[in-house]
């Protein structure tokens, strides 16, 4: 049996099922949408990114660029992180310390990158919180940021040694963002908010 079948929906158009897919499906799949690989099953991702999640993005980026460029090397997506040959991920930033970056590959990151960050946005709240932590804990991602662009702040979760996430910390304001795998941090979340232009805000 074909692993992709359609079915048409009630709106009248035709739906994807997914049957046990591994990365080789995933990748040689291409509609013009973006999905994420979920356990082997294809989750359509939601609607390109607003422009303020996107300013943020590369906010971040750029700052972490400039003080921790010898160290590290952080990505944005779209790019896939491959966790497992049925589980891929596509986080908003990755960071990946220059002694693993063995991990860095043509067809993206094939293992559990250093730090993965997520923009929160309406439709992906959920995700965000729940699944995509479940599997980055699941797959041993040491630190998890979660950022709310509507407050800018910056929720940090560890990996504890049950394999589960525990919130760190969560930075608002003036308080300096600080991470034991990237101790050339140098950055607020203040810094953030302040460089929105107005009519982001």
């Amino acid at each position: 049996m074909d692993k992709f079948l359609y079915k048409p929906s009630a709106a009248g158009r035709d739906m994807l099922r997914e049957e046990n897919l591994t990365y080789d499906d995933y990748a040689s799949w291409d509609d013009g949408n973006r999905y994420e690989l979920v356990d082997g099953r294809l989750e359509l991702m939601s609607p390109g990114p607003n422009t303020a999640h996107q300013w943020i993005s590369m906010e971040i980026l750029k700052r972490i660029t400039q003080t921790c460029s010898n160290e590290a090397v952080i990505l944005a997506a779209p790019l896939d992180v491959i966790l497992s040959p049925r589980e891929v991920r596509q986080p908003d930033l990755v960071v990946v310390l220059r002694q693993n970056l063995h991990i860095v590959t043509k067809r993206g990151i094939e293992g559990a990158p250093d730090i993965v960050a997520e923009i929160l946005s309406p439709s992906t709240a959920k995700r965000d919180k729940i699944g995509k932590m479940r599997a980055y804990a699941a797959y041993g991602i040491p630190e998890y940021w979660i950022v709310d662009p509507a407050a800018c702040v910056l929720d940090q979760y560890m990996l504890a040694a049950d394999g589960k996430y525990e919130l760190s910390n969560v930075y608002a304001g003036e308080e300096p963002v600080v991470s034991p795998r990237l101790p050339c941090l140098a950055f607020a979340m203040q810094e953030i908010a302040d460089s929105l232009p107005e009519a982001l805000r």
